[in-house]
């Protein structure tokens, strides 16, 4: 089986007002830590959607073993990093792993969990102690609805049509956090999560 994990990277950070893959966490960024966590999955192969503050992140973030796909259409919603990266996902994908790059507390073990309960079927969720959540499994079938997708939370909207089979993976645990304010920036640190 051949899995490709994708981090969604690309946001404007425009409710934080400075770009939240940069901010300061553990011994590097933020987006440091969740690509060092999605290389620990040992996916067959790896793809970063970048687009707000790109060449900055370039310049700081270790982007190796990932390959860079550009959004410059990321205003438009987390959808259009999925359909941007879309051609440059291997043929030979039975499946995608959706991350996103600003929820760096997401275990290696609950993405190998997903991809076994699910890689059978076109749509995986995990379904964590209060409610369901990232990453998501993103069967081969449904890349031609991907590329279509529009706006913010398109592949929540996918999830909920009823359109594909479902698997929801029990994971321990309340869902990990993810930053969109300064306030969700503390508490991430205040977890314990960025610590050396």
């Amino acid at each position: 089986m051949f899995v490709t994990g994708l981090v969604l990277a690309a946001g404007g950070s425009t409710r934080l007002g400075s770009p939240k893959q940069l901010l300061p966490f553990g011994t590097g960024t933020l987006l440091d830590a969740t690509l060092t966590m999605a290389r620990a999955c040992a996916f067959d192969q790896l793809i970063v959607a970048l687009g707000g503050s790109a060449e900055d992140i370039i310049d700081t973030v270790d982007l190796s073993g990932a390959e860079v796909v550009r959004n410059e259409e990321y205003a438009t919603g987390c959808s259009s990093s999925i359909a941007t990266a879309l051609p440059a996902v291997n043929r030979s994908a039975d499946g995608i792993v959706l991350l996103l790059g600003d929820q760096p507390a997401v275990q290696p073990a609950t993405v190998h969990s997903l991809v076994d309960a699910a890689h059978d079927a076109p749509l995986g969720v995990c379904r964590y102690r209060n409610g369901l959540g990232h990453p998501f499994w993103l069967g081969s079938e449904t890349f031609h609805d991907l590329a279509d997708l529009h706006g913010d939370k398109a592949v929540w909207k996918l999830l909920d049509s009823g359109r594909y089979d479902t698997v929801e993976c029990e994971v321990e645990g309340p869902i990990p956090r993810d930053v969109d304010t300064w306030d969700d920036y503390q508490s991430l640190l205040a977890d314990g999560e960025g610590r050396e």
